[in-house]
């Protein structure tokens, strides 16, 4: 007798967190009766509340300190005692200089994932949503363009304008100067402290949404790509299999975060995918398998193992594929409920990056080297470089004690980008980044930003490489697509925070660099600011079992003068299946 609710084909709870089969307004609603409070105001302590103290104490400290320090250099009697102080400050400086130096951009690029870029994605999105709705549909791409141009310039200049409201407002209560006597009293300091960091934070804000606004409206839009080779014969080429966002669930008969029961079941569709790949390869030999993130839906060690697995059936396939991590194999906190967060502290989102990365050594430590960044230079194989951290991993994965997790915090920082350098040195390189955003809150797992450590890292190896060409893969879109959404919240948060200062930094290499990219699950081909954009579509998002999905091959050329150019991708369509019970 066949079962009144079939278990096989899920029910209303694999819907839970899914944007396809639930509004958004209806999953905020869920997040409000779901969320902790009382994390969200520790975490709110720790990464809001605690800085802005700091930065509003700082000019008063500052400057008693150096009304304390200059009145003692000026008296005889002074003694060694602030140049002691001094030099001990500049000592820390030197020997904590980047690690103290990631802390601050860290720290700065999560002031404007908080603030910042929110308040000036949701203005620049909503006013670009409300100009695709006016805009007749017969409106060409320049028009299209410079819309979107003036949308980024109006937004900039909103944000700009209640930024200046809130400094206006608050700079009465400000205070700048402080004096040694303060600290006896240091209650009294508490609302001045509060009005100073609400203006250096409304300053801020209101140089940086014109900048942003300057940065994106004078930008070079994104626009679609038709430039394709043709008629390629002689030459160098190079197939690489362009993989994004498989998902890979824990369970057999398991539904993605995302789709819901608008994808499919367990992992099927990904072995049926990866068995067509090998007898592809097996007639017209694969040079790489670029899976760009978001390999797992949650980066659960179940979902680690079953991913992992998968290749080991096909170990021709396993030694071509690089890999580099998505948001949803580092910052989902809990499948079923976007409203669990992580404090700064717990050790879950460093567990999730150590699962990543052992996963990356295990396909392509022997094949990916990084960078050294102190010898400017490429530097040892990932697996080599891992080998003396490869004992605190295990114990942390183990125990999960704070004071590994923060030495683990350096490595994970110092393996990317990880390079597959080009062979001969005038053919085609590999570069992989890490674009994902520290977050702690599954509702915002999908910022993105580029470090700039990572960004020095690619003019290191593409200087030490002067006649390669170079595909830099990372997870996130640089910038958004020149298409219509049908709705704000496809815009809102998915694409890199500095995305346009990354294409910006790119731009000298623009002909010798081609963009990959997953994350948002559909194909697009682009160009932006001379760069060559390709997107990857998700072969298992959005799909139901019997419905087919598809991912491409890409071709690329080297062309006269070390220019790198691509020819038209082959579609490899993966057939649906019958529903049925197992």
């Amino acid at each position: 007798m066949k079962p009144i609710i079939d278990p096989r084909r899920g029910d209303l709870e694999d819907d839970a967190s899914s944007p396809k089969r639930r509004s958004l307004l209806s999953l905020a609603g869920s997040l409000v009766s779901e969320i902790s409070f009382p994390k969200l105001i520790t975490a709110w302590m720790l990464l809001v509340i605690a800085p802005c103290i700091a930065l509003g104490l700082s000019p008063l400290i500052a400057s008693a300190w150096v009304s304390k320090i200059s009145g003692k250099i000026a008296s005889p009697y002074a003694g060694i005692g602030p140049l002691f102080v001094l030099g001990l400050l500049l000592a820390i400086g030197a020997f904590a200089g980047r690690p103290l130096l990631r802390i601050v951009e860290r720290s700065f690029w999560a002031l404007n994932s908080l603030l910042l870029e929110p308040c000036y994605a949701v203005s620049r999105e909503g006013l670009q949503q409300l100009a695709d709705q006016l805009l007749p549909a017969k409106a060409g791409k320049t028009r299209r363009s410079r819309v979107r141009a003036v949308t980024a310039a109006v937004a900039g200049v909103i944000v700009c304008a209640l930024a200046l409201l809130a400094l206006i407002l608050a700079w009465p209560s400000s205070r700048w100067v402080g004096n040694p006597s303060d600290l006896i009293s240091p209650h009294l300091l508490v609302p001045a402290v509060l009005a100073n960091s609400v203006v250096l934070i409304a300053i801020y804000l209101a140089v940086s949404a014109l900048v942003w606004a300057f940065a994106d409206a004078t930008m070079s839009q994104p626009r679609d790509f038709h430039a394709f080779e043709t008629g390629f014969q002689a030459g160098r080429k190079w197939r690489v299999a362009h993989l994004s966002d498989l998902h890979v669930v824990g369970e057999r008969y398991g539904f993605r975060i995302e789709s819901g029961r608008s994808g499919p079941r367990g992992n099927a569709r990904l072995k049926r995918l990866l068995s067509q790949l090998e007898a592809l390869h097996a007639t017209d030999p694969l040079d790489a398998i670029l899976i760009t993130g978001d390999m797992t839906d949650a980066g659960r060690s179940a979902e680690w193992a079953e991913f992992l697995d998968a290749l080991a059936m096909h170990p021709r396939l396993a030694e071509r594929v690089l890999t580099l991590p998505g948001n949803h194999d580092l910052n989902v906190v809990d499948r079923a409920n976007p409203a669990r967060l992580d404090l700064p502290t717990s050790p879950s989102k460093r567990l999730r990056q150590m699962r990543a990365l052992s996963a990356m050594a295990e396909l392509q430590g022997t094949r990916v080297r990084v960078v050294d960044q102190a010898m400017g230079r490429v530097g040892a194989k990932l697996a080599d470089m891992m080998e003396p951290y490869r004992a605190q991993m295990a114990e942390f994965a183990n125990a999960g004690a704070l004071t590994l997790s923060l030495a683990l915090a350096d490595l994970w920082a110092k393996v990317f980008p990880m390079i597959m350098p080009p062979d001969p040195d005038d053919g085609l390189g590999i570069i992989l980044l890490n674009s994902n955003a520290e977050t702690h809150f599954s509702f915002t797992n999908a910022l993105g930003m580029i470090s700039a450590e990572q960004i020095k890292g690619i003019e290191i190896v593409t200087a030490q490489y002067p006649r390669a060409c170079w595909l830099i893969a990372l997870h996130h879109h640089p910038v958004e697509y020149p298409r219509t959404a049908n709705a704000l919240s496809v815009r809102i948060g998915t694409t890199l925070i500095n995305g346009s200062w990354f294409v910006r930094r790119l731009r000298p290499l623009a002909a010798r660099v081609v963009l990959m990219h997953g994350h948002r699950h559909i194909d697009w081909v682009g160009e932006c600011a001379g760069l060559v954009i390709v997107s990857a579509p998700s072969p298992v998002m959005d799909a139901t079992d019997d419905l087919p999905s598809y991912f491409y091959i890409q071709t690329f050329a080297l062309a006269s003068h070390g220019r790198l150019r691509l020819l038209p991708p082959q579609r490899i369509t993966i057939a649906g299946e019958a529903r049925g019970d197992g």
